[in-house]
Formats: C-alpha cells, sequence, structure tokens
C-alpha cells in the first residue's frame, strides 16, 4: 500500500511540458499563477514552462522548512537511518541516470559527456555524505578537575541554498547532500536557466523518503526570491555559488540578521607549465582544464603561463588541438564542445574577446561566435586562444566565463608565482612539471584554495573544494563540509562529591 508521501509525489516522467516548484513536499504551481519558459541553449527552443515563485510562495517554503526543522522528525532521525536515505537517493538516480543526463543536457546545452560526469558525482555527493555523517559527532575534551567536557554536533537549521546554471544538478546535490546528512532543512533557489534538473532531484529526495518539507525549490528571480530569502529572519544559512560581486550583495544582506554564509564565487585560475613538465600531458590538461564545460567554469584555468624554452613548441600543439575541438549536437559523444547558456552570454564573451584585440593582443583561434550546422538558432561560441597579451588587460584579469584562454611566456619559478598571484581571485591552479620539489614550492606559494598538480581534474568527493580572496569563502564536498551546516555545542559537567561554592559565600 502506497504511503501518503508517496501518493503525494508520483514518478513523473522526467522530460513534461511543465515543472512546478517543490514546498513541504507537494509540486505546487505559483500563487500568482506565473510561469516562466526555459530553453534549450543548443537550439534556442523553448523547453518547457516554469512555476514562477513569488515571496508569499517563498514564505510559505520558508514556514515550510523551519516546520520540518523545529517540529519534524528529520534531524531527530537516528545518523544510520538519514544515511541510509542519502544512499536510497543515490540509488534512484543511479536507475534514472540516462533521464537525469538527457534533461540536463536539454536544459545546459553542455556535452553529454559532460553531463555524465556530472550527474554521477551529484549521485557520489549522496553517497559520499551517507558515510561521512555517521563520523561526523563531537568528542570529549580534558578537563582539570572533576569535570566532564564533550561535544555534540547539531544541524544548523534552515538553509537558502542558491545555485548557478552552469552544473545545475552537480551543484543541487554539493548544497543538497550534506545539509540533509546534517539534519539541516532546505530551501534550493536555483539559476532560472537551468531549474529543471534541481526540481527533479528535490522530486527523488520525497520519494527516497526524505519527510516533508526538508528539501524545498523555489525556481524564479534570483534578485525578488534569492533576497527575499538572505533576508529573512528564519533562514539561518546561506550558501551561495555565483558571481562575486553577487556574493558580496548576499554577504552585507545575511550580517543583518548574523546569518551562517558559505560563497563560492569567481575565478581566474592560472595554469603553469614548466619547461621540464610532460609536453604532450600538459598539452592535453590544459586545454582540458579551459574548454572543459563549454568553458563555463568557476575554477576554469583560463591563464596559462608557459616558460619561454617550450613556449612555441607548447602553443603551436595547444592551438593545433583547439582547432580540432568538435562543436556540434551536445547529444553526441564525439561532440567536445556544447552551447553557451545564453545570447547574453554570447556578447558578454565576445566582448572580452574583441577588448583584446583592441588592446594589440593575438588571436591565434577562434575569436567569434561559432555557427553550428542544424542549430543555428543555438548560442555557440569558438573555442579562442588569445596570445600577446599583458596583465593589465580586461580579459586577463577578469573572469569571462566561456571557452576563453590567454597565454603567456615566463622565465622562471619565482616569476611565474608572482604573475599567477596576481589577481583578486583564488580558486583553482595548476601546475605541470616533473620536478616534485619545485610542484610542491609552487603549489606553496599559490593563493589558491585549489592546486592540480599534473592533473586536470579539480573535485572529487572528499575533496574539499573553494576559494582564497574574492573567490570566496568556505570548502564544499568535504568531510569539513559537514562543519559548514552544523553547530558545535560544549557540555560541561561536574561530577565531584563536595558542591561547588566558587565565590565562597557561606
Amino acid at each position: 500500500m502506497a504511503t501518503a508521501q508517496e501518493t503525494k509525489m508520483e514518478q513523473m516522467a522526467m522530460k513534461r511540458d511543465h515543472y512546478s516548484m517543490i514546498i513541504n513536499g507537494e509540486r505546487v504551481d505559483s500563487t500568482s499563477g506565473e510561469t516562466f519558459t526555459t530553453y534549450n541553449p543548443a537550439t534556442g527552443e523553448p523547453l518547457a514552462t516554469v512555476a514562477k515563485a513569488t515571496t508569499e510562495d517563498a514564505e510559505r517554503a520558508v514556514e515550510a522548512a523551519r516546520n520540518a526543522f523545529d517540529y519534524g522528525k528529520w534531524k531527530k532521525f537516528p545518523v544510520g537511518k538519514r544515511s541510509r536515505t542519502l544512499n536510497k537517493i543515490a540509488g534512484i538516480m543511479r536507475s534514472r541516470f540516462n533521464e537525469l543526463v538527457e534533461l540536463e543536457v536539454l536544459n545546459s546545452g553542455k556535452t553529454i559527456a559532460a553531463a555524465q560526469g556530472q550527474v554521477m558525482q551529484a549521485i557520489e555527493d549522496f553517497e559520499f555524505y551517507a558515510g561521512a555523517i555517521v563520523g561526523h559527532k563531537g568528542e570529549v575534551n580534558p578537563v582539570p578537575g572533576q569535570f566532564h567536557n564533550y561535544t555534540e554536533k547539531e544541524p544548523v537549521g534552515v538553509c537558502a541554498q542558491i545555485i548557478p546554471w552552469n552544473y545545475p544538478m552537480m551543484m543541487a546535490a554539493w548544497k543538497i547532500a550534506p545539509a540533509i546528512a546534517a539534519g539541516c532543512s532546505v530551501i534550493v533557489k536555483p539559476a532560472s536557466l537551468t531549474p529543471l534538473t534541481a526540481l527533479v532531484m528535490a522530486e527523488i529526495c520525497t520519494e527516497a523518503g526524505v519527510p516533508e518539507g526538508v528539501v524545498n525549490v523555489l525556481p524564479g528571480s534570483g534578485s525578488e526570491i534569492g533576497n527575499f530569502l538572505v533576508e529573512h529572519k528564519g533562514i539561518d544559512k546561506v550558501a551561495f555559488t555565483g558571481s562575486t560581486p553577487i556574493g558580496k550583495d548576499i554577504m552585507g544582506k545575511a550580517s543583518q540578521t548574523l546569518k551562517r554564509v558559505t560563497l563560492e564565487l569567481g575565478g581566474k585560475s592560472p595554469n603553469i607549465v614548466f619547461n621540464d613538465a610532460d609536453l604532450d600531458a600538459a598539452v592535453d590538461g590544459s586545454l582540458f582544464g579551459i574548454f572543459y564545460n563549454t568553458g563555463q567554469s568557476c575554477e576554469a584555468r583560463s591563464r596559462m603561463y608557459i616558460h619561454e624554452d617550450i613556449y612555441d613548441e607548447f602553443m603551436e600543439k595547444f592551438v593545433a588541438k583547439t582547432k580540432r575541438l568538435a562543436l556540434g549536437n551536445p547529444m553526441d559523444k564525439g561532440t567536445h564542445i556544447g552551447s553557451i547558456i545564453s545570447r547574453d552570454q554570447v556578447e558578454s564573451i565576445d566582448g572580452y574577446v574583441q577588448s583584446a584585440k583592441e588592446d594589440g593582443a593575438t588571436i591565434l583561434a577562434g575569436g567569434q561566435e561559432a555557427k553550428v550546422e542544424g542549430f543555428e538558432n543555438g548560442h555557440w561560441y569558438e573555442p579562442t586562444v588569445i596570445a600577446d597579451v599583458t596583465h593589465d588587460m580586461k580579459a586577463v584579469k577578469e573572469e569571462i566565463f566561456g571557452p576563453v584562454v590567454v597565454a603567456m611566456k615566463f622565465s622562471d619559478e619565482k616569476e611565474v608565482l608572482k604573475l599567477a598571484n596576481d589577481s583578486e581571485y583564488g580558486l583553482g591552479s595548476a601546475i605541470w612539471t616533473k620536478d616534485h620539489g619545485k610542484a610542491t614550492r609552487v603549489a606553496n606559494g599559490i593563493k589558491a584554495g585549489i592546486v592540480m598538480v599534473n592533473c586536470p581534474f579539480s573535485a572529487f568527493p572528499g575533496t574539499p573544494f573553494g576559494g582564497y580572496k574574492q573567490s570566496g569563502f568556505g570548502r564544499e564536498l568535504s568531510t569539513e563540509t559537514l562543519d559548514l551546516y552544523t553547530e558545535t555545542k560544549s557540555i560541561l559537567s561536574y561530577y565531584g562529591n563536595r558542591p561547588l561554592n566558587p565565590l565562597g559565600v557561606e
């Protein structure tokens, strides 16, 4: 016999013409009746209508999440039961893997290869936190005298989680999995351009047995709904992934109610290739570092520093391979470069490229909007390599968020470390060298939260992800993320036989 919860959230096809928001374990439409249309960026065609949340809807979601946390049973579940539920979420996602991948490709325009890797990591995130939460507990601390001190980890409360459009499902998992593992309730605000897989993930959470009100999803305006949640007194924590300017605004607004804040913001990550590197490996890894996910990654290694001794040979190989990257149908496994998320983003990317040309830089590959046969109404940009740049150029200093890389020469370790750190950002970085000592010195000297040595990959479940400087603070994807969703309570007790009279009053 079906439970009431299963009746509320019967499984529906992932691909459908309309998506409702998720509040208190139910699919509900906007109180205003408003919807917005989400598009397939590869074709420019409408994909589905989505319920557009109002502040009244957001208030309902806060009330549902608040009630679920304050009076519900989720945070009181034995940790083993929460763990099993997270594993069940992962199991349902595995069973519907191909559907999730297809929906992610359609809504984001990314290649199927990229979507497969990201959906798989989303699944593994739930599995990781299912295990990590079991070992996340307090400790006993030595105290002088006849005192006993121990600590407990308690969930922080109701969390607003604002996720970006570039990794819709993976970022939703990065936020939801550790929060609910810790016993929190969440309200997810997905990007309006890519809300579909976050909505489906919430449905899967309910299907797996997460109680009503624990996972809520509000698609809608970031400036309206996002700000409403950030300023709401019923929200205890805000986790945001997105641009640095918006992150600063969120931090300021959250400070008015002293909310806990985690910010994963912009980047302009350096990619350093020394003259003793395995050249072919460095070329291939650097290619992935910038062009994976069509360059729409916060940790994209968009500044290449190549040792002067190998610069010409490296660039010849790198540019040749860049020109062989295939743009086309994102569902084709042979496609390397997917579409750009929107027309506005295409124009933003091109603005940076044109500014570099005006500043005297040389375009070695790409440099313009791409036309893809069969996808003429989609949003595309050619993989672009820019040389002859200086550090004061806009294209070198600012985050482009597209398939564009700038390349510069360097002569020694000290010089390149200074150049690498000459940025307001400090998210990712990569080093290519066969010299272990050099790799260690440079890794220690780079002011960035992530350092990749002879490796193009930046994140796996269990590895901390986050930045220095204006790339934000807090770490996701690791066991320490659980600390961001919990409070530590210290309990001190006296076990002596003689009553305490510290003031000595008789």
